[in-house]
């Protein structure tokens, strides 16, 4: 089956070719939306506004303001660079979660989104 995109990180796969492909939009869609969440502003050339920057709230306070800058930020950027996705709603956890794969000291989100044309939502959780 052909590809729509190279999947990234880049790996090796001898069935796709050279490189690993993403086969179905959802999962292109949830590999932008990801990489759009953790690029920090001024990262990405030629583009100095793209991107959260999810690692620049890593090690602020966790209080309401905080979530609400961060949500507010993640709806303006899908809703620039990714129109035909709705947010539906964000959720955060720190190390109160037990997360057994990860260390304690987590800032994780979950971001529960709608890609439009499809009628099909999904989850993606980060965990910085």
């Amino acid at each position: 089956m052909a590809g729509i995109s190279v999947k990234l990180p880049l790996t090796r796969d001898e069935i796709d070719g050279f490189y690993a492909l993403n086969k179905t939009h959802p999962e292109m869609i949830r590999q932008n939306l990801k990489h759009l969440i953790l690029t920090t502003p001024g990262e990405r050339m030629m583009e100095p506004f793209f991107g959260v920057g999810l690692r620049n709230f890593l090690f602020e306070n966790d209080i309401a303001t905080l979530q609400d800058q961060v949500v507010s930020k993640i709806n303006e950027q899908v809703n620039f660079y990714m129109p035909f996705v709705r947010v539906l709603e964000v959720n955060f956890y720190s190390d109160e979660r037990n997360v057994d794969d990860f260390s304690p000291n987590v800032l994780g989100v979950v971001i529960n989104y709608e890609i439009i044309p499809l009628k099909e939502s999904y989850a993606l959780e980060i965990n910085v």
